[in-house]
C-alpha cells in the first residue's frame, strides 16, 4: 500500500511505531512534486527546508496550503502579480493551529487570483491542469490544492470557498472537499475576497481525513470577529438507515449535463439502498442565488481589493521611468492596471457600480433581502430532511480556454454551490462516479448549520459503500 493510500490515522500509527519516518513521508511527496508538477502547475512555492518533526495530531502529515492563506516567512502571492514577491511577517490562525499540531508544510498551491474564478485559469502564474485529463480545467479557485491531493502530491490540502471554490475543484478532480459552516474556522490571515462568504476548508482523498484536519483548525479566534464559539455538535450518524435525504427539483432542471445527472441519481439511489429516505424538496429562491451572489460578492471584493495599491506591500511601477506620475491617484491607477488581472478588475468595477449612489438600493440592498429568502428556503427544507443532495457543477470539467472569453458562462458553473455560501451552510463534495470519458463527478451534500460532523458521517457512509476514492488518475 502506498503512503498516499493511508488515512491520517493510519499514517500516524506508522509514524508512531517507527514503521515510517516523517522524512520518508515528506520525501515521497517531494519526489512526486518534482516528477509531475511541472506540467500540472499545482504548486507556486515548494518549501526548501521542510520541518518534518513535531508532536500532535498532525505530526509528520505533509499538507499543502492555498496561496491566499498567509504563511510567515514563506512567499504568499494570492495568485497575483501584485504580490509576486510578498513574504508575510505573520501566519494565518489556521497555520498557527496546524503548527502546534505538528504538520509538515510542503508548499503553497496555485489558485485563481485572490480566489476570484471558477476554473483556476485566472492565476497570474498560469492555469492548473486537471490530472484526469491535462487539457481540462481543475476547477477554481482552489484548483491547485485539489490537484495536489488528486495527484498524490500532498496528503491533505487547505483551500478557501467563497462560492464553491473548494467543492467544485474537488468534484472535478475526484477528491473530497468540505466548506464548513461559516464561522467554524477563523479567516484571520486569509486574503479576503468577500468577507461574508469566505471560509477555509479542507481537501483530502478520504472523508475522515477532512474531519481530522477540521478538528485542528476549527474554533473561536479573537482575531476574527466572525468566528464562533459554537460547537459543531456531537450528533453522529452510525448508518444511513433512516437518514432523510432531500433532492431539490431545482437542482435537476435545464442546463444539467445528462451524464452528470445520471451519476448523481445513481449516487442518490445508492444512499436509498443503504437505508436513507429520499424526499423530493423545493428551494424556490435558488433560481435567484447566482444573480444575488454576483451582486454581493463583487461589492465586497471592491472593498477588500482597495488595500492592493503597490505602496503598503506588493509590486509597484512607481520607479518605472516610462510613467510620469503626477499624484497619488495616478500611482494607484498604474500599479493596479499593471499588476491586477482582468477578472479581478471586472469584479472591482461591478462591485463599485452596485455600491454607487443611485444603485445601492436597486442592487445591493435588494440582493441582501433575497439572500435572506434563500436562507429561509434552507431553514424550511431542514425541517423535513437531514441532508440535501445534488450535483456540485452542471457539467464535468470543461476544456482549458473553453469559457475564458465568456464570463457569464463561467459564472454559471457556480449555480449549485453559491446558495450554500449565501446561507452560511456546511457542504462538501464526495466522489460519486465518472463520465464515459473517465472524468470525475462529485456529489454535493449540504448539511444543516453546525451539523458538520453529521454531514461528514453521511458522506463517509456513502464513500465506504461506493469506494470511488480508490480510483486515481494516471499521470
Amino acid at each position: 500500500m502506498s503512503i498516499s493510500d493511508l488515512t491520517i490515522k493510519e499514517l500516524r500509527d506508522k509514524l508512531e511505531s517507527k514503521a515510517l519516518s516523517a522524512k520518508e513521508v515528506a520525501d515521497f511527496y517531494i519526489d512526486r512534486i518534482t516528477k509531475y508538477d511541472k506540467e500540472l502547475n499545482s504548486f507556486l512555492t515548494v518549501v526548501d527546508n521542510l520541518k518534518v518533526s513535531g508532536k500532535g495530531p498532525l505530526a509528520g502529515i505533509p499538507i499543502a496550503i492555498k496561496d491566499v492563506i498567509v504563511t510567515k516567512g514563506i512567499r504568499s502571492t494570492g495568485g497575483s502579480k501584485i504580490l509576486e514577491n510578498y513574504i508575510p511577517p505573520y501566519s494565518a490562525t489556521v497555520i498557527k493551529k496546524m503548527d502546534k499540531a505538528g504538520y509538515t508544510l510542503l508548499g503553497k498551491t496555485n489558485c485563481d487570483e485572490f480566489a476570484q474564478g471558477s476554473s483556476n485559469e485566472n492565476s497570474a502564474f498560469g492555469p492548473v491542469k486537471n490530472p484526469w485529463e491535462m487539457s481540462r480545467v481543475a476547477g477554481g479557485s482552489s484548483g491547485g490544492s485539489a490537484v495536489a491531493v488528486a495527484a498524490d502530491l500532498c496528503h491533505v490540502a487547505l483551500g478557501t470557498d467563497t462560492g464553491g471554490s473548494i467543492r467544485m475543484p474537488a468534484g472535478w478532480c475526484g477528491v473530497v472537499g468540505i466548506k464548513p459552516t461559516y464561522g467554524r474556522v477563523s479567516r484571520y490571515g486569509v486574503m479576503a475576497m468577500a468577507s461574508s462568504l469566505d471560509q477555509v476548508g479542507v481537501f483530502a482523498r478520504r472523508v475522515d481525513d477532512t474531519r481530522e484536519v477540521l478538528s485542528v483548525i476549527e474554533g473561536k479566534d479573537s482575531l476574527d470577529c466572525t468566528s464562533s464559539t459554537r460547537a459543531t455538535g456531537d450528533m453522529r450518524v452510525d448508518s444511513l438507515e433512516g437518514v432523510r435525504v432531500g433532492v431539490p427539483e431545482e437542482y435537476f432542471a435545464e442546463g444539467l449535463d445528462l451524464e452528470v445527472e445520471g451519476v448523481i441519481r445513481d449516487g442518490i439511489n445508492t444512499m436509498k439502498e443503504l437505508g436513507a429516505e429520499v424526499k423530493e424538496i423545493s428551494l424556490p429562491y435558488s433560481k435567484y442565488a447566482l444573480a444575488t451572489y454576483y451582486i454581493i460578492m463583487p461589492a465586497e471584493v471592491s472593498s477588500n481589493m482597495g488595500r492592493y495599491d503597490g505602496i503598503r506591500y506588493g509590486e509597484s511601477e512607481i520607479q518605472n521611468s516610462k510613467f510620469k506620475i503626477q499624484n497619488l491617484e495616478e500611482i494607484y491607477k498604474i500599479n493596479r492596471s499593471e499588476f491586477l488581472g482582468e477578472e479581478v478588475k471586472r469584479r472591482i468595477m461591478l462591485g463599485t457600480y452596485v455600491l454607487s449612489a443611485g444603485y445601492y438600493d436597486q442592487y445591493y440592498a435588494r440582493a441582501q433581502k433575497v439572500r435572506r429568502l434563500i436562507r429561509q428556503d434552507f431553514e424550511k427544507a431542514f425541517k423535513q430532511v437531514d441532508v440535501i443532495a445534488g450535483p456540485v457543477a452542471p457539467t464535468p470539467a470543461f476544456r482549458l480556454g473553453e469559457k475564458t472569453d465568456d464570463p457569464l458562462q463561467m459564472y454559471l458553473s457556480d449555480i449549485y454551490t453559491v446558495p450554500v455560501n449565501l446561507a452560511g451552510l456546511p457542504a462538501l463534495s464526495v466522489p460519486a462516479g465518472f463520465t464515459k470519458d473517465n472524468l470525475p463527478v462529485g456529489m454535493h451534500l449540504i448539511g444543516k448549520w453546525w451539523e458538520d460532523n453529521k454531514l461528514l458521517d453521511i458522506a463517509e457512509h456513502f464513500e465506504i459503500a461506493t469506494e470511488h476514492y480508490k480510483k486515481k488518475p494516471t499521470l
